[in-house]
């Protein structure tokens, strides 16, 4: 086994002295090797391969401690409020779920719009083929089978108006049949309405595209509305979160200071202890108190990192960013009324649109219920009709074509069906109206609730902020004070104490303002700061 021992005499000069193992001529001896600056052994020994492999072990090891010194750092981020907020209502699922439901929304009311339009319709038939038996009835009243070999075409245009103000349907239409006869006497045979006017019309129900016209765009405001709160909501999900860390980063740097304090305190105790100041009790004193700084420390470094690694998910950041959040300024003086607050409420949340829509619906269900009590409708159909073994023939001449019909179903006896489904739908809407109205209540009374807190809480700001500063000056002066042995241990812990609740306390409030600020604009959706509403342009966003 080789002993080594290493003695460095200048940078281009190593000396290594080490004992030669047994079985060499002089096991006792003692060899010397100098290297020169490039490493190289000058003697071609035994020894000499030995000492170079030394180097290369080296210079492996120097190259090893190097590249992990290499490695790439977490690279740190500042980030604002206003910079998560916005990374929030860009980047998060939160948001692209609010977007998705919003389109689906947007589609809808498009559909809507589009049964309002004329639509055109064509239906063909090219070919038909039939080989087959039919059943034919003689002129005796018997019946037999007869065999039928043709092939046939057809086709039809159509332009289909819905009449919303009747609920009924309007059409226009032209069409061309042709047939060909294959067995027996072969011929063949066109049919034509060159032009045909149809109406379709239900009497006395109601009338479902007027009901329409007056929900699907309540409906739409709905969800346009719930989708600028849902921006707002995602806003307060970015708040909730950036203060999270913001408090844990807070936290931890509480933590850190206490530790440090704890651990010069408890240096100081040792030097009293020794010359007689302190008791024994004091000194156990301050060592548990740095015990329990360094486990505080520990578990607000594991709080930081977890409220880390949440919030960069949420906003949807790398995770080899370390994201430091800043400390908003102090905000504006502001001061809502319940009043205005209210009114921007009802006029633009998705709450008085909702109300609005279902009492809407409550009502339509009623009118469909009571148009069912009876079913009449009117078909009636003016045109021309031709036909011709010839194409040309099929078109000259032509003759009249009118349809008129009035179908009914009127029940005689039903048992009151019609007459109870009629009474539940009524029973419906009034537990509706009872439920809109109840909600209306809490709704109000919710609000008035946010606008108090939202404009007492700049007040607890100041307050807290004021604590603060008074708490760190005090912690402060009491270690000094300590230092020189006028302060008791009992009174040190009592300031810190007092200054780590007023810094949590301040980020605290800090963090209420903002969140009752963005609820409001939730609710309301106005921005109260700039006394301007909350709107987007839907058709660019969809489209996107």
């Amino acid at each position: 086994m080789f002993l080594q021992e290493y003695t460095y005499n200048n940078p281009t000069e190593v000396t290594t002295h080490h004992r030669t193992p047994q079985g060499d001529q002089d096991p006792g001896a003692v060899r010397t090797v100098t290297y020169d600056q490039y490493g190289q052994c000058p003697h071609k020994t035994r020894g000499g391969k030995f000492c170079r492999s030394i180097v290369v072990t080296l210079v492996m090891a120097i190259s090893l401690m190097a590249g992990g010194s290499m490695q790439a750092e977490p690279t740190q981020r500042s980030l604002s409020l206003e910079e998560a907020i916005a990374l929030a209502r860009t980047q998060s699922v939160d948001a692209a779920v609010a977007l998705s439901q919003l389109k689906s929304a947007y589609w809808q009311y498009r559909t809507y719009r589009a049964e309002l339009l004329p639509e055109v319709d064509f239906t063909a038939t090219i070919p038909a083929y039939h080989k087959q038996y039919a059943s034919y009835m003689n002129d005796q009243g018997s019946f037999s089978f007869v065999r039928n070999n043709y092939l046939e075409m057809s086709g039809t245009l159509s332009v289909i108006q819905n009449i919303w103000l009747t609920g009924g349907t309007l059409s226009l239409n032209t069409s061309l049949d042709f047939m060909r006869q294959l067995d027996g006497v072969k011929y063949n045979r066109f049919m034509s309405i060159p032009v045909a006017l149809t109406l379709n019309q239900p009497l006395f129900a109601a009338n479902n595209l007027k009901w329409d016209r007056k929900i699907e765009p309540e409906r739409y405001r709905e969800a346009t509305a719930r989708f600028l709160s849902q921006t707002e909501e995602v806003a307060l999900a970015a708040i909730n979160q950036y203060f999270s860390l913001l408090m844990a980063m807070e936290t931890r740097a509480i933590a850190l200071q206490n530790y440090d304090n704890a651990a010069k305190l408890y240096e100081v105790a040792k030097e009293k202890r020794e010359i007689g100041q302190i008791s024994k009790n004091d000194l156990l004193q301050m060592e548990l108190n740095l015990i329990n700084a360094q486990s505080t420390l520990t578990d607000a470094e594991s709080t930081y990192k977890s409220c880390m690694f949440t919030l960069r998910s949420f906003l949807g950041i790398e995770d080899e960013v370390e994201l430091v959040p800043v400390i908003p300024a102090a905000p504006q003086m502001l001061e809502v009324a319940y009043q205005e607050a209210l009114e921007r409420a009802l006029e633009n949340n998705k709450f008085a649109h909702n109300i609005r829509r279902r009492q809407l619906e409550a009502d339509y269900q009623v009118a469909k219920a009571k148009g069912n009590l009876r079913q009449i409708n009117l078909f009636a159909q003016v045109g021309y009709t031709g036909t011709g073994t010839e194409f040309n023939q099929a078109y000259n001449p032509l003759k009249d074509n009118q349809i008129v019909e009035v179908g009914f179903s009127i029940p005689i006896l039903d048992w009151g069906k019609r007459r109870g489904q009629v009474k539940v739908a009524e029973s419906n809407r009034q537990v509706v109206e009872s439920q809109i109205r109840q909600e209306t209540q809490n709704f109000n009374q919710d609000l008035f609730i946010l606008v108090e807190r939202f404009n007492n809480q700049l007040q607890q700001l100041q307050l807290a902020t004021r604590a603060d500063t008074i708490s760190q000056r005090r912690y402060q002066t009491n270690v000094e004070t300590y230092m020189i042995g006028r302060l008791s241990t009992l009174d040190l812990n009592d300031s810190q104490l007092s200054k780590d609740e007023a810094r949590k306390q301040y980020v605290n409030q800090l963090y209420m303002y903002w969140y009752y600020l963005y609820q409001l604009r939730s609710l309301t959706l106005w921005d109260f700061a700039s006394n301007s509403g909350i709107d987007a342009d839907i058709d660019l966003i969809v489209r996107q």
